[in-house]
């Protein structure tokens, strides 16, 4: 059993560490960085800035699943995706493209394109509630999506080159 992190707290756990390190997080880390144009998260440590990708069950279940989902979720999952496709390209140096198409009730489905090659693939449902139960769930979450894609791109690399 993990050990609970403290998201407010500044400094990191030596288990957050280990998840933090992750290529897949480090990414998600710089593309939340990278979209602080005025400078507002600079004092912010790491773990407060992946907060909203994590939620206690509590917190899950007091997220309505009526309504529209929430552009910032929608926001905040497109950098998800988006922070796999560039570890992906980072690894592999294949261009990734993200793209999403989402209902307006929170169906949906998000697809990462190498070339002609589909790496990822995932119907999305109930996004309401998009996030993760902790930082370990959110990298294995991450980590299995660019381990899968940096798998399939190097079992198929004729397929995942553009122009090919």
């Amino acid at each position: 059993m993990t050990e609970a992190i403290n998201l407010d707290a500044p400094a990191a756990s030596a288990n957050d560490e280990t998840f933090l390190a992750t290529p897949f997080v480090q990414q998600l880390v710089k593309q939340l960085r990278a979209q602080d144009i005025h400078g507002t998260w600079e004092g912010k440590s790491d773990l407060q800035l992946l907060k909203p990708y994590i939620h206690t069950p509590e917190e899950r279940r007091a997220i309505p699943i009526i309504g529209d989902p929430d552009p910032e979720l929608l926001w905040h999952m497109e950098i998800f995706y988006n922070a796999i496709a560039v570890a992906i390209e980072r690894e592999t140096g294949q261009m990734v493209s993200p793209m999403m198409k989402m209902s307006h009730e929170g169906f949906g489905r998000m697809v990462l394109l190498a070339g002609r090659l589909v790496v990822v693939n995932k119907q999305l449902r109930d996004v309401h509630r998009f996030g993760f139960g902790s930082l370990e769930k959110l990298a294995e979450a991450g980590g299995k999506f660019f381990t899968e894609a940096v798998t399939m791109i190097r079992t198929y690399p004729a397929v995942a080159q553009y122009g090919a």
